[in-house]
């Protein structure tokens, strides 16, 4: 007796990183963007292990040297080892990034949440608010604002809670306008009729639906606090000493470093910034997928 042997479909559900994979070649924007984003990250990390920071700091290294095998990286007027500086710069460039988008975002949730929710005199005071300030160029602000300390007194972390002041304005309209939509959904009236409290409406129910907002509303964040760095610094109104990128491009304009043709002194941390921009710009815009129903594609 002859025997069929009958071919069933594999119905294995594939591997989570298969899945991602698979999601970044579909959305190519953002796969790019976390390439980048990670070759960035990896250089800093590695770059800290084979460097010694204190090379990124004036008088630790021979004065306007080329890229060589000795200075990959070359040397600026003050004796700084530009491959070490690029490492430190990019390492100080994240943190006021990463912290200012972080209290910007994590101050726009607490507040999109409360206005929308609780609603009320709450919710015409924390919008108003929003309305009053949005207008006002923030750019400004933050420059009469960093102009007006002593140099001295300007750190790193003084240049994050100068870029965080009217962060979180943006986030919260958002996360408001998310969560008047949200509240309205059956799920939440069914949870409420469950005898579901306020707190756990809020972290149970809208907050999981939210994050993919909350990731991009992030992500832009991160994306301005290290443009607003960026700009302070390259207008020397960031600390001096440290080597920031825009510090390095201000160093750089003030000794006249293209017409005396040390063009890599201004050159590199330049092409690093647009590297920094650009990829974060992409995740953004990637992450708009996730968040937007509108365009949003299902696997």
């Amino acid at each position: 007796m002859t025997s069929i042997a009958l071919t069933l479909p594999d119905l294995r559900q594939p591997s989570n990183p298969a899945l991602v994979l698979r999601y970044f070649r579909r959305n190519k924007v953002l796969g790019v963007g976390v390439v980048v984003v990670t070759l960035l990250v990896a250089f800093t990390l590695i770059g800290f292990l084979v460097v010694d920071p204190q090379n990124a700091y004036p008088l630790s290294a021979p004065t306007k040297k080329p890229p060589s095998l000795q200075h990959l990286f070359g040397t600026d007027f003050f004796g700084r080892d530009l491959l070490t500086a690029m490492v430190v710069g990019m390492w100080q460039t994240a943190i006021i990034g990463l912290l200012a988008g972080g209290l910007g975002t994590l101050i726009g949730v607490i507040l999109g949440f409360i206005s929308a929710y609780f609603g009320g005199w709450i919710d015409a005071v924390i919008k108003g608010a929003c309305q009053i300030l949005t207008p006002i160029p923030v750019l400004l602000i933050q420059v009469v604002v960093a102009g007006s300390l002593d140099k001295r007194d300007v750190t790193i972390l003084t240049m994050a809670y100068i870029v965080v002041m009217l962060a979180w304005m943006g986030p919260t309209l958002v996360i408001r306008s998310q969560v008047l939509t949200m509240k309205e959904r059956q799920f939440v009236s069914v949870a409420k009729l469950s005898g579901v409290g306020d707190l756990g409406i809020i972290f149970g129910e809208i907050l999981p639906n939210l994050l993919p907002f909350i990731a991009a509303a992030f992500v832009g964040q991160v994306f301005a606090a290290v443009f607003a760095s960026f700009y302070l610094a390259v207008l020397g109104l960031g600390p001096l000493r440290e080597p920031l990128l825009g510090n390095i491009i201000w160093a750089a304009q003030s000794q006249g470093a293209f017409f005396n043709g040390w063009w890599w002194w201004p050159m590199e941390p330049a092409v690093a910034m647009i590297l920094i921009l650009a990829s974060l710009a992409l995740v953004n815009m990637g992450l708009d997928e996730l968040a937007n129903p509108r365009v949003r594609r299902t696997e």
